[in-house]
């Protein structure tokens, strides 16, 4: 049995670019950023993953539209890595998530929403639980099959 699945959950580092392919489909690639926290000799440490996301169609438009540099965003995807030759002729690899499901974060999670006079509007950020890993033992015997 085969299986290609990511599930990210962080921040986008900038806005979406939109571009529309020879053939009309669209297609809309943004770069973002997760997060990883744990506790080594009682120091917090954070490493933070940065991705390329690739979205088609739909979801390529629905990101452009109400994405943008910050925001929070859920994507459910496959990894897929593409290869092509630069102007040296060396051989060039990248590793993409392509995107078969979106979900944005609350407005409050990117820029803030604007009033009817331009100004921005201060609105709280919601706080976003790190769940860290346990190293705990899991003991066999106490899982039910």
């Amino acid at each position: 049995m085969n299986f290609n699945k990511v599930i990210l959950v962080g921040r986008l580092v900038s806005d979406p670019e939109t571009r529309t392919t020879p053939s009309g489909q669209t297609v809309c690639s943004f770069r973002m950023a997760t997060n990883r926290v744990w506790t080594s000799n009682g120091q917090k440490q954070e490493q933070t993953e940065y991705h390329s996301i690739v979205l088609w169609r739909r979801l390529a438009e629905i990101s452009s539209q109400f994405l943008s540099k910050g925001g929070l965003v859920l994507i459910e995807g496959r990894l897929q890595t593409r290869s092509w030759q630069d102007s040296s002729g060396n051989k060039k690899y990248r590793t993409e998530i392509v995107a078969e499901r979106m979900q944005m974060g609350p407005r409050s999670a990117g820029r803030t929403a604007t009033q009817d006079q331009g100004q921005p509007q201060e609105v709280p950020q919601e706080e976003i639980p790190v769940i860290e890993e346990t190293t705990e033992e899991i003991d066999v015997k106490d899982i039910p099959f």
